[in-house]
């Protein structure tokens, strides 16, 4: 059975998608950026600081569901800037531990961000 995720601690979705799935014990989110859930506005300058507001929406969708960061088993990065990889990646690194996540990381082009992420997780 298909279950919505939604938490006021993670950003209202900009358009017709949920900010999470949970379906069976498989937890898949949205596509998340450095939006602060209360004021709708991008939080942080840097890759760095983008990159933490990200990974700290997709904590709290997981925690709507009862999983936690080290239940993730793929992400998706989309960096606007290829040249912001090893800054992202030293954040990125300190909410994961090993045998990490597996990864795809792509250039793209967004809208007034640095960063977006979604992840696969499955709950134990």
């Amino acid at each position: 059975m298909k279950k919505e995720l939604k938490t006021t601690l993670a950003p209202v979705p900009a358009g017709p998608y949920s900010q999470g799935i949970q379906f069976d014990n498989l937890i898949f989110t949205a596509g998340q950026g450095p939006i602060d859930p209360e004021t709708g506005k991008v939080v942080g300058e840097t890759v760095e600081e983008q990159t933490v507001k990200v990974l700290e929406n997709i904590k709290h969708i997981l925690e709507e569901a009862g999983a936690s960061m080290s239940d993730v088993v793929k992400s998706t990065v989309h960096l606007s800037d290829l040249a912001d990889f090893h800054a992202f990646n030293e954040v990125y690194k300190k909410y994961f531990q090993e045998p990490y996540p597996v990864r795809t990381t792509v250039g793209s082009q967004l809208l007034g961000i640095k960063v977006e992420i979604d992840v696969i997780a499955v709950k134990k």
